[in-house]
């Protein structure tokens, strides 16, 4: 059973988001982990992704060798309001 997942990818500074940028999608995959992969392709060469941390609702990715992280979670019609979703 697929799953729908709002992701947002921005870049860091000092290890932190810093959302100088942002893109923003809705992903349908099996887990977010599933996600997270598709995500990891669109983005191309940098470098492996893992999990920074998961509060439950809300997980943290981070790339090994960019100033990037990604933030995930399921997604709901709220998030619909966001301008620019791109599905993948």
């Amino acid at each position: 059973m697929r799953n729908a997942y709002f992701v947002e990818v921005t870049d860091t500074f000092g290890g932190e988001a810093n959302y100088t940028w942002v893109h923003r999608f809705k992903v349908s995959a099996t887990t977010q982990r599933g996600a997270m992969r598709k995500i990891a392709n669109r983005f191309g060469g940098y470098g492996s992704i893992r999990k920074d941390f998961d509060t439950g609702d809300m997980q943290r990715w981070v790339w090994k060798n960019a100033c990037m992280c990604a933030f995930i979670e399921h997604y709901d019609n709220q998030a619909e309001t966001v301008r620019s979703v791109e599905s993948i």
